[in-house]
């Protein structure tokens, strides 16, 4: 008896915001219409992120962008093509192209390459999809990314 697999339902970006859980306690992105849970961060991955985020707000601090350039604890970033979005490591947005982000203040998300300086994703145990799919699809947008 042959097994038959069902394909897994393909979301486009609109179809994955109405269904992500409203205060999740997971993280989810959108890869190529696939829903993938993101794993909590452990103990290395926080402590990096969390010393990236001191060292950038310090710098952000002394290139005198305090209250220009703000790190958000949470946004999701639309790439250009409607399969995909995904949730960075650390984001460095430009408040002052925030207000042509229509969606931003009730949904936190971000669509205007404009309004980010810097992306920043640290690589785990999802590292193909840090360095190929999110970084061409930054790089799509004319977005800036650090990976390690």
């Amino acid at each position: 008896m042959t097994q038959v697999q069902a394909e897994p339902k393909l979301y486009n970006f609109d179809q994955f915001i109405n269904w992500y859980p409203e205060n999740s306690q997971v993280r989810y992105e959108l890869h190529d219409g696939v829903i993938i849970e993101i794993p909590k961060p452990k103990g290395k991955h926080s402590n990096l992120t969390g010393s990236l985020i001191e060292q950038l707000l310090i710098i952000i601090r002394q290139m005198g962008k305090g209250g220009i350039w703000t790190i958000p604890r949470e946004s999701i970033v639309k790439p250009k093509h409607e399969r995909s979005g995904y949730e960075p490591d650390i984001i460095v947005l430009n408040q002052e192209a925030i207000g042509a982000e229509f969606r931003w203040e009730s949904e936190s998300i971000i669509q205007n390459p404009d309004s980010v300086k810097l992306i920043v994703e640290v690589v785990s145990t999802n590292w193909r999809d840090d360095y190929y799919n999110k970084l061409r699809d930054y790089e799509e947008m004319g977005i800036n990314i650090m990976s390690g």
